[in-house]
């Protein structure tokens, strides 16, 4: 999800890696105080007592490196939409400045309008399939001319979810009370378009009545194009939208429509009431009639339309009983739809949902850090002419455009796969007739730890990835697929605790070998497009645990194989209140005009990673496997260990001590299992450490800062075999040097 406007989290720590987890607000803020007192870092130390060291062991035998990355490739940040009138206060060149300090080489563009079911309008100027009256499929002009310093999303008008994964904002049309307005799915899932029958990409609507109630009867108040075959089906298992593997659809024994003729329509679908919470209206064969926006244009009449829909039971005397409340608000019963069409008009703009930023500012104004950028393209809500406008019009301004996202989160906004799939190879071939270069991907998931499920289809297979994957392949079109992407917002709002540092590693590692579980080509990049602790910023973010957790993202995501990461997000933000404390997603917070207050500990973890971990720029390094066996009561890894090695010949090791209370004492050992040997680090040690010591953040809502408020320390040890580095408790460290064999 990674969208700040939508996004609620609170953040709990845990006491001791031995023992329960309890609030983190409650416990590592204390700890960390006590601890505070002073500037002065805690040593390295040579000559410590061996049986008080633990050994890092490092497998640097040739040809065991698990992964080869360059930074400017794979460590990236992110931008989002912004505020409405905030664009001018962030976009100034020493404010860029200090956020391309963190060392984050290229950046994400991220798509927010599709969270808001709305269509994008990347160029304001373009033209309107109905230009009488503005309105239509919009499609951006392609020609560069005036400077895009803006761009806006517009709401899209037949819209049927009243809620969606992304920003919860308008409601459905299914279920407004409104006779005139209605639903309409997306016309590029119809045969015209797909070349498939209609009958492989059935479109649905689904009433959450918010409770199980006694149901035997639905009326459907049909726009054109209706439905002439569907089937009126009820839930019975778990939650249809959050678990769709967990139950199953069935028809009510009089829920089978064949030849319909439309209109507003009351069906008895069984003798006596069934017990159900949730309904879906499954449609196979449109009437192909032109909706309320005429017959010039034949995306009018593909698909289905629904003007209002009532579910409930008739009573004793034959009275219909309506369980459905009818609101034009959030407060309407709840629906949700397969998919929606983009049609819309001039008069739907809304600015003060928030500015996309102009690819012309975007590109020029320095926060591309001189790198090719990924940008997106709206998919769920826009049109293939528009997504190949706006691609061709960034090749006409010389752009460096690295991988075009193809829409955002479609999980979501419960698109199944084979719609998206579908949806997918128009838009590629779309963009690929006129940037044959263009490397596209997606699917773009929502931050997810495990695989994704959807309703089973006719075999049984409920893998979202899985099919997606399976409907390129049989379409002969798998390598349109240049990259996976997903985000990774890995921790439930409200439920952040100390131990999920732990969980992290295995939580990257899982999330790769799920996708190539899943049938993603060998050799295709995975990359996260965007991503932070949560969806919800807190405290969390901000003091140190923001800061640990960030570097064992990093280093186990890399290590694990993964291709590149985006860290969300580049701008300031202000504080904002979480579950436990205010937060922000950002690396510094900032004053009501966006202007930079603080740095937080995550620009400082940051720094740590591009400027010290690795070497700057677009030169290959190495990662390798390593060990310590440094563990709690509870048999917690206390030390995590990441090894790179860099182009210049250093070995580059980051620690995190993920001991609160204690610091702990390593000694550093490469292997080579090749040639039986033993390395050691060469030379002077470059240590470089950030944590409890120098950083220790203090809640006072919005007024919250750090103190101390870093930076990091330096020191110079020397290496060699009897070396020994002290890791202060609940602390990042560097250790990079030369290394040699004895």
């Amino acid at each position: 999800m990674g969208k700040d406007a939508s996004k609620r989290i609170s953040r709990r720590k845990f006491l001791s890696a031995a023992t329960r987890a309890v609030p983190l607000s409650m416990t590592l803020h204390h700890a960390l105080a006590v601890s505070a007192t002073s500037h002065e870092p805690v040593p390295a130390a040579v000559g410590a007592d061996s049986s008080s060291m633990t050994t890092v062991r490092v497998d640097s035998t040739a040809g065991h490196a698990t992964n080869s990355f360059s930074p400017h490739r794979a460590l990236g940040s992110s931008i989002d939409i912004l505020p409405y009138g905030s664009v001018d206060k962030l976009y100034t060149e020493p404010v860029i400045k200090k956020c391309l300090s963190a060392g984050w080489g290229p950046i994400s563009y991220r798509q927010n309008t599709e969270l808001q079911i709305a269509a994008w309008h990347w160029n304001p100027k373009g033209t309107w399939s109905d230009p009488a009256h503005k309105s239509g499929y919009f499609r951006g002009n392609s020609e560069p001319a005036e400077f895009l310093r803006h761009s806006y999303g517009y709401p899209l008008p037949h819209r049927g979810h009243t809620r969606n994964g992304g920003a919860e904002r308008g409601y459905s049309r299914m279920t407004d009370g409104e006779a005139d307005t209605y639903w309409k799915s997306n016309p590029y899932l119809t045969s015209q378009f797909t070349g498939e029958d209609d009958s492989l990409h059935p479109q649905w609507v689904v009433v959450d009545l918010g409770a199980v109630e006694e149901v035997n009867a639905i009326r459907i108040d049909w726009a054109n194009p209706y439905a002439r075959s569907y089937e009126v089906q009820y839930w019975t298992g778990e939650d249809p939208m959050g678990k769709p593997a967990l139950g199953a659809w069935n028809a009510f024994t009089r829920g089978i429509v064949k030849d319909a003729q439309g209109g507003a329509i009351t069906l008895k679908l069984s003798p006596s009431p069934v017990a159900a919470r949730f309904l879906r209206v499954w449609m196979t064969e449109s009437s192909n009639t032109p909706d309320t926006h005429g017959l010039d244009d034949p995306r009018n009449s593909a698909g289905y339309a629904i003007h209002e829909l009532y579910a409930g039971s008739f009573d004793s005397n034959g009275g219909f009983v309506d369980l459905v409340q009818h609101s034009p608000d959030q407060n309407q019963t709840v629906t949700y739809c397969s998919s929606i069409d983009p049609w819309h008009s001039e008069s739907d703009l809304n600015i003060h949902a928030g500015d996309q930023t102009g690819f012309d500012l975007f590109f020029t104004s320095g926060v591309t850090n001189n790198l090719p950028a990924m940008i997106p393209v709206a998919m769920l809500y826009g049109t293939p002419e528009d997504a190949a406008a706006e691609v061709a019009y960034l090749k006409k301004r010389g752009y460096p455009v690295s991988y075009v996202e193809m829409g955002e989160e479609p999980d979501g906004q419960y698109c199944q796969p084979e719609d998206y799939a579908a949806l997918y190879l128009q838009f590629a071939t779309a963009i690929h007739r006129l940037v044959p270069e263009a490397k596209l991907g997606g699917p773009v998931f929502e931050g997810v730890n495990e695989d994704i499920k959807v309703w089973p289809d006719a075999q049984g297979r409920t893998s979202w990835m899985g099919r997606f994957i399976d409907y390129l392949k049989s379409h002969g079109r798998i390598s349109d697929l240049a990259f996976v992407s997903f985000e990774h917002y890995p921790f439930e709002p409200c439920r952040v605790t100390w131990s999920d540092l732990y969980k992290e590693p295995e939580l990257v590692r899982h999330i790769l070998q799920v996708w190539k579980d899943d049938g993603v080509p060998e050799g295709v990049p995975m990359l996260i497009t965007e991503s932070n602790l949560s969806w919800g910023a807190d405290q969390s973010f901000v003091d140190m645990f923001g800061a640990l957790w960030l570097a064992e993202y990093v280093g186990a995501f890399l290590t694990a194989g993964g291709s590149g990461l985006y860290h969300f997000h580049f701008f300031p933000r202000p504080l904002s209140g979480g579950c436990h404390g205010a937060g922000t997603f950002a690396m510094f917070t900032a004053d009501e005009n966006f202007q930079i207050k603080q740095e937080t500990s995550q620009y400082f973890a940051s720094r740590l990673i591009n400027l010290e971990w690795v070497k700057p720029g677009d030169e290959v390094h190495h990662t390798y496997k390593t060990s310590c066996d440094l563990r709690d009561a509870a048999g917690h890894e206390q030390v995590a260990v990441y090894a790179v090695e860099r182009p210049d010949q250093e070995w580059s090791l980051m620690l995190v001590n993920r001991d609160q209370l204690n610091s702990h004492t390593v000694r550093v050992v490469f292997d080579d299992s090749s040639a039986g040997r033993q390395g050691f680090f060469s030379g002077p040690v470059n240590v470089v450490t950030f944590g409890s010591e120098q950083y220790v953040w203090h809640a006072d809502g919005p007024n919250g800062h750090p103190h101390p408020d870093g930076p990091p320390v330096t020191s110079m040890v020397p290496g060699g075999a009897e070396a020994a580095f002290v890791l202060p408790k609940a602390s990042v460290s560097i250790l990079r040097a030369r290394m040699r064999y004895a």
